[in-house]
């Protein structure tokens, strides 16, 4: 049962109203109780009481609602669709108290915002908000809050001097009818004695009302001139405090040239004196802009620093790092130019790659006759149709994180390791950017496939793949650019159908190698999930952590991929991090979303003092300038819900060029059929090429064990593990991939493929020697 609320009656608007009320949930779960909170005009729920600092549910604004009643103890609540409450009470009294309260709430948060709406039309001075530092906004609002309260009091005035005329004249007619009596003698005196005090009650009363009126006008008068002389005085202020700005960036300047004169040479005068400008020149776009904390256990708080604060005293500042202030110069740098290439190369003019391919033909499945036999399972050893794919490959699909290079370009100029951590950590980000729609499935690729993505004289950048491994299967990929990086993975994916979702766990380190500073970054992949696999439509949310780390400075970048909850108010897909040095200070702060951008904000302090998160231990708050754009996803081309939502690249990485590998991707026959629009034959040519790859591992292990049984001695060998499979050991894949070598990594101590080089130049002399036959 419901607990009776704290106020035995409903309390008047503006006041706060609350108790446990029964909430219509769904057909599950029906009724359930929830603690709801009337205030200010708005009608706010949580599951408990402890939710109110910190997670509410859902709340309606009481001006626009309406208030219906079904039953003894039902009633109904709703803004004109987007929301609406379907509410139990405990009894018939409660649901009385609560229609009450909400009534009265709605009467006075519509007359409260119509008269706000005027009091903007009278006073448009009071509409913008005050600066930073200044109180004029405050005492504004509080004006305009007593003006308000005053209002509604002369209203309830009014209403009081309604109901005493109604009443009066009720009684006068009364005191009338004992009059027409004719009463005598003392009796009569008495009505007639009563008749007149009435009389004189209701004029005291509408005097009384006619001077509240008076006395309401006066204020609203007087208000005016106070706001126009408050108005003046924040503008004298604002003038002085731009004023002490100049004069300090003057004091600031000729400081600079003074030290720069006592120097021995006027070289080093003139860069001293010049190099300032720059600086301040770019802190003059550091307005007062940040992130919003994140609203389910967020890591950190972020806060605006003083647009002031750094300007005048930033030499002075805790945290700040001097080396950094080149920094916002160069991550707004002007675009790249082209990379210097020979003149004779600069005539030769780029190929034209296409911009569409075949639309998605509409044929339907059975998917739950092809599904139901396989929860559980590893998902690479699944007989799937190409129904589920894209006409891609997973080497393609990899090389496809290459769409943003034009990030690692930049990283590649920067001067501070900071600086490049940023562009780093928004490289990690933005490659799940084409994930957003596209559910469909790349291509297994088969035991030495690989795959080749030669962009030199568009981007400057070779990348090369190779299917290293089938069972795990796992890709090998290397990109080396001229440009001053270079980019190398293995990746393992691990995937395991749950029923109703798909999760996609990639395993496998990604190494980023930069020549100017010999900086060495690596970090993982986070887990990719796949809802509605059996009902609904299919969707796609990327969660968990990554850390971006620089093995050479020991700077870290710490991102969190947020997962999607139905209850959270904050945007979807959000991505925050935070850059720290090797002594953990913070230096930058990221935040954006996973599929559409990434932005970066500079810490100028950090501290302690943010509310307490779920352990009790207080989150840091960061102080930070504004906040500034550090990569945006590129728009889908024209008619890409047709071609699988491919992204302008993706389109063009099955088209077919001379001179590729006998084992690219792009000569896989099933690939190329279901591109093209014929399924039917793709399924049958995708089983043949499955079959064709098991005949050969299978012949490739009986080797291995005769090589094996071979080599130990004859009076080593066991006859019974001839015959008994079950002590025998397991078969050894002596499968050797054709253009990396495994070894251990020296960074991570992982067992890893490094590509040992000769495919470009094979691919030069057109000659492929040692390629399997795998089509």
């Amino acid at each position: 049962m419901m607990s009776e609320p704290k106020t035995p009656v409903p309390t008047p608007a503006g006041d706060t109203y609350k108790g446990w009320v029964f909430k219509w949930t769904n057909y599950i779960k029906g009724y359930q109780r929830r603690w709801f909170v009337l205030s200010n005009g708005l009608l706010s729920y949580y599951r408990t009481q402890a939710e109110m600092g910190h997670t509410c549910r859902g709340t309606i604004n009481l001006a626009t609602a309406t208030i219906t009643v079904d039953d003894a103890c039902n009633f109904v609540i709703s803004n004109g669709g987007a929301q609406t409450y379907h509410l139990k009470a405990s009894c018939e009294v409660e649901r009385q108290r609560w229609i009450t309260a909400l009534e009265l709430a709605k009467a006075k948060a519509a007359r409260m915002q119509a008269e706000s709406d005027d009091s903007g039309d009278d006073f448009p001075s009071s509409s913008p908000p005050s600066a930073p530092g200044q109180g004029g906004g405050s005492q504004n609002s509080e004006v305009q809050s007593a003006l308000r309260t005053l209002g509604s009091k002369v209203e309830d005035l009014s209403t009081c001097n309604d109901l005493i005329s109604k009443h009066g004249s009720a009684l006068q007619r009364s005191l009338s009818e004992l009059d027409s009596l004719r009463l005598i003698g003392e009796a009569g005196d008495k009505v007639r004695q009563v008749t007149e005090r009435a009389t004189l009650f209701r004029i005291t009363s509408n005097a009384m009302i006619n001077a509240c009126r008076d006395f309401l006008a006066l204020a609203q008068a007087h208000s005016k001139r106070l706001q126009k002389a408050l108005q003046v005085e924040r503008d004298q202020r604002v003038r002085l405090e731009e004023t002490l700005e100049q004069l300090a960036k003057q004091h600031n300047h000729l400081e600079r040239a003074f030290r720069g004169a006592s120097q021995s040479n006027a070289t080093a005068d003139n860069k001293s004196a010049s190099g300032p400008g720059k600086g301040e020149g770019s802190d003059e776009d550091d307005d007062n802009e940040f992130f919003d904390a994140m609203e389910e256990a967020p890591e950190f708080i972020t806060v605006p620093a003083d647009p002031h604060f750094h300007k005048r005293s930033s030499s002075n500042i805790s945290g700040f790092n001097s080396e950094m202030c080149p920094d916002d110069q160069s991550l707004n740098e002007e675009p790249l130019a082209m990379n210097q290439e020979s003149p004779s190369q600069e005539l030769v003019p780029l190929k034209k790659r296409r911009t569409r391919i075949a639309d998605k033909p509409n044929y339907s499945l059975n998917l739950w006759s092809i599904m139901k036999n396989c929860i559980g399972k590893e998902l690479s050893k699944i007989p799937m149709p190409v129904n589920f794919n894209e006409p891609i490959s997973m080497l393609q699909r990899l090389s496809e994180d290459l769409e943003y290079h034009e990030l690692l370009d930049k990283a590649s100029k920067c001067q501070s390791s900071l600086e490049q951590m940023c562009y780093v950590a928004a490289f990690s980000v933005s490659s799940y950017s084409t994930t957003v729609h596209r559910t469909g499935k790349p291509f297994n690729p088969l035991l030495g496939e690989t795959y080749e993505l030669d962009r030199r004289r568009e981007s400057g950048y070779r990348s090369l793949c190779e299917q290293v491994s089938h069972h795990p299967p796992a890709a090998a990929h290397h990109v080396i650019s001229d440009r001053g990086w270079t980019l190398r993975q293995e990746i393992t994916v691990a995937s395991k159908f749950r029923g109703k979702y798909l999760s996609i766990m990639p395993l496998g380190t990604i190494h980023a190698i930069f020549e100017k500073g010999n900086n060495h970054y690596t970090w993982k992949k986070v887990t990719t999930t796949v809802h509605n696999i059996i009902v609904g439509k299919l969707w796609i949310d990327q969660s968990g952590e990554i850390d971006v780390v620089n093995h050479t400075t020991g700077d870290r970048c710490h991102l969190k991929f947020a997962p999607y909850s139905y209850f959270s108010r904050d945007v979807a897909r959000k991505v925050t991090g935070v850059v720290m040095d090797k002594d953990g200070k913070a230096h930058y702060v990221l935040s954006g979303t996973w599929d559409e951008k990434m932005e970066f904000s500079r810490v100028m302090q950090s501290s302690l003092g943010g509310e307490n998160g779920t352990e009790g231990k207080q989150k840091t708050v960061y102080q930070t300038l504004k906040a500034r754009e550090v990569w945006r996803r590129n728009p889908l081309p024209e008619g890409a819900d047709t071609m699988y939502y491919f992204t302008s690249l993706a389109l063009t990485l099955n088209e077919y060029e001379e001179g590729i590998s006998p084992t690219d991707s792009r000569r896989r026959p099933d690939q190329r059929l279901m591109e093209e629009g014929r399924w039917d034959e793709g399924n049958s040519e995708k089983q043949r090429l499955e079959e064709k790859q098991r005949i050969v591992r299978r012949e490739r292990e009986r080797e291995a064990t005769s090589q094996r049984i071979a080599s130990q001695p004859e009076e080593a060998v066991d006859e019974d593990s001839l015959t008994d499979p079950s002590l025998k050991s397991a078969p050894h894949d002596s499968h050797l991939a054709l253009w990396f070598d495994r070894c251990e990594d020296q960074i991570t101590g992982e067992q890893v493929h490094i590509y040992k080089g000769g495919y470009w130049e094979a691919k030069d002399r057109g000659i492929w020697e040692g390629c399997p036959d795998i089509y």
